[in-house]
């Protein structure tokens, strides 16, 4: 093994940095403990840290002691959920990716024009059973394109389509397709619902696979979009593989390789990434390179009432 190919852009997005950040300035503000509905990110790393620092991961809102404050994930949450933790009386701050928001009001607006929606998106993921939890009933959930053809609304003159932020941008792709050819009049998205940062990392790992003989993804088995990159990769032709840390590189996968590929989903630290990279020096990598590749800007703003006073804001992790 000769050299380490750097994809960029890689790793925490805005939506990520805005969601630890609320529980970390929560933690600062209120002190311990902070209750976050779900994984507040699909990262280990970053749910066991956040342990440490005096924050409980929670499923159902009646595991939260009255008068509590709660968070709720980057992923959202249904309506009910919103109504119940209102009717508890808890103090909340919503992480919710302003990317998932962004889709959660477009099909309240549309649902308001009488629209039913046809969602992209897999079953049991919290962003989508988030997103199906906005209205009661008239979302249909598709998975692949042999879906789309089980599906019966109950009218198709006002259908609208939306997908889960972090999908595969080539199988939303054909999926959608799919609904077309079989609804003509469905409404697309103004813009696309799959996050620029999901977009960006694939695309980097499009450039990223055929200069390399691997890739290694960095990320949980939870996180969807880290599991979408491996899966881009594999689909170009690159052997690749998922690590939720480096204690998981196997030395057998990079013998007879020179070039390694490495990047990280977008709920990743970089710290896991340096770590890897520290693992793939031992096993014999001589070189680091990064590809050039975009710079991301974006910067999403924390909900109100977090603003700590007299202190800095709590160092990041990374």
């Amino acid at each position: 093994m000769n050299e380490i190919l750097l994809a960029e852009p890689r790793g925490f997005c805005a939506g990520v940095d805005r969601a630890i950040e609320i529980v970390e300035r929560a933690l600062a503000k209120f002190g311990r403990p902070i209750y976050v509905r779900h994984e507040i990110v699909h990262n280990t790393y970053v749910v066991n840290d956040l342990k440490t620092k005096g924050a409980i991961f929670i499923e159902e809102l009646d595991e939260v002691p009255p008068g509590a404050t709660l968070v709720f994930s980057a992923h959202g949450v249904s309506r009910a959920v919103q109504e119940e933790a209102a009717r508890r009386g808890f103090q909340i701050f919503d992480a919710t990716c302003p990317l998932v928001t962004k889709v959660h009001v477009e099909v309240a607006k549309l649902h308001r024009e009488g629209y039913e929606f046809i969602m992209i998106g897999h079953k049991g993921h919290p962003e989508v059973e988030g997103t199906m939890g906005q209205l009661d009933s008239g979302i249909h959930l598709v998975e692949d394109e042999a879906d789309v053809l089980r599906v019966q609304p109950a009218q198709t003159d006002l259908l609208a389509v939306v997908t889960q932020t972090t999908l595969s941008v080539d199988d939303a792709a054909g999926i959608l397709a799919a609904v077309k050819a079989r609804f003509p009049k469905v409404r697309e998205p103004k813009q696309q619902d799959i996050c620029y940062a999901t977009q960006n990392r694939q695309d980097a790992v499009k450039l990223l696979s055929p200069q390399v003989d691997i890739v290694i993804v960095v990320g949980s088995p939870t996180s969807s979009n880290s599991n979408r990159l491996r899966e881009v990769a594999l689909k170009l032709g690159t052997p690749a593989y998922m690590v939720d840390n480096a204690g998981e590189l196997q030395p057998e996968w990079f013998e007879g390789k020179l070039r390694v590929g490495l990047t990280a989903g977008a709920s990743a630290p970089d710290i896991l990434v340096q770590q890897v990279i520290e693992r793939l020096r031992d096993l014999g990598a001589i070189a680091v390179r990064r590809m050039d590749g975009l710079t991301e800007t974006v910067k999403f703003p924390l909900p109100k009432g977090l603003k700590i006073e007299g202190a800095a804001a709590p160092a990041h992790l990374r």
